[in-house]
């Protein structure tokens, strides 16, 4: 098992700047790639941006420019530097951590935390 404990969010007026944190304990060895997926009530939840182990990295579209993932591989922690916030920003922000348990693809998922972003 993994656990994931984010951190960061919270209030912030347009324009401005949050980070969010990720860490992962348990069994990390496991643990492929890292990312942050966004929900808002009533849609589905919505890649943001993830971080392979080969350090690969992918955004959505709608995150691009203002955005960075970056992960500690030493300290199983990834994080989210959100710039240039917008109220569409506003959603719940969750960390995904994925990877092959033996041959099945392991998914695992934080608690979630909150980003508002104010006008």
């Amino acid at each position: 098992q993994v656990q994931l404990v984010e951190s960061g969010g919270g209030l912030v007026q347009a324009g401005g700047s949050l980070r969010l944190s990720c860490a992962a304990s348990g069994n990390t060895f496991s643990i492929n790639t890292m990312g942050w997926y966004r929900q808002v009530p009533g849609k589905q939840r919505e890649l943001v941006a993830v971080y392979s182990s080969g350090g690969r990295t992918n955004y959505a579209d709608s995150v691009k420019g203002r955005f960075t993932i970056s992960r500690d591989n030493a300290k199983n922690i990834v994080y989210l530097q959100m710039n240039s916030l917008k109220p569409e920003d506003t959603a719940v922000y969750y960390c995904n951590a994925g990877g092959f348990v033996s041959i099945s693809y392991q998914n695992y998922w934080g608690q979630g935390t909150q980003v508002t972003v104010s006008l």
